[in-house]
């Protein structure tokens, strides 16, 4: 998901990269691209340093990490993409970084896979360690470009689905693949995995 610098779009709209272009995608978002079978006409063409890269998906129905072979669930309101700032919470002097891969849900299973900054703030008691910003990006990453690494996203999937159903946009994310910090207000924080990307983020002052 992408928009033009010069446009103040929240969500953006889906496209494919190649090389310094970004190709625009006749679809309204990124699940409809994946409910579409991952077809959809070229709409227009940008140059990738004019655009801002946004979240794969702004508000997913359900975003499930994993941690081992079960998983919590994260706040959908809290995702946060590309070049964002993450606002450091109230009542915590510092934040880690916890770099996860993510698939995002297709038409079938696996639409494709992202990466995952699962914020931790080791201050804060219980969930409001986690919940307070989820990033997400910089761009999806199709099955035929990546193999999902050295998870067996099978068998999590499996667990994940087991007496319920998934829909397209939906995000999980395997267990931590490497942590880092602690960072403060004002620093830039990066998480990087080929053949995905680099996630870029700024933490700014509290909220609270």
């Amino acid at each position: 998901m992408f928009s033009p610098k010069d446009r103040e779009l929240e969500r953006g709209w889906p496209g494919r990269i190649e090389g310094d272009r970004v190709i625009q995608l006749a679809a309204q978002t990124l699940q409809a691209y994946f409910t579409g079978g991952g077809r959809a006409r070229e709409h227009d063409e940008f140059p990738l340093a004019d655009v801002i890269l946004r979240p794969p998906v702004l508000h997913p129905g359900a975003v499930r990490i994993f941690n081992g072979d079960d998983f919590l669930f994260a706040n959908p309101s809290s995702i946060v993409g590309h070049d964002e700032d993450v606002p450091l919470p109230h009542g915590a002097s510092m934040v880690e970084a916890q770099l996860r891969i993510a698939v995002v849900i297709g038409a079938g299973i696996v639409g494709g896979y992202t990466l995952l900054n699962d914020w931790l703030a080791p201050e804060l008691a219980g969930v409001k360690a986690h919940d307070f910003a989820t990033s997400l990006g910089p761009a999806v990453v199709t099955p035929d470009e990546f193999d999902g690494g050295d998870t067996d996203w099978n068998e999590l999937l499996d667990r994940a689905e087991l007496n319920t159903r998934f829909f397209p946009g939906d995000i999980l994310a395997a267990p931590v693949i490497s942590r880092s910090g602690p960072f403060r207000t004002g620093d830039t924080v990066e998480v990087e995995l080929d053949p995905i990307g680099k996630l870029r983020n700024r933490l700014t002052l509290s909220q609270g």
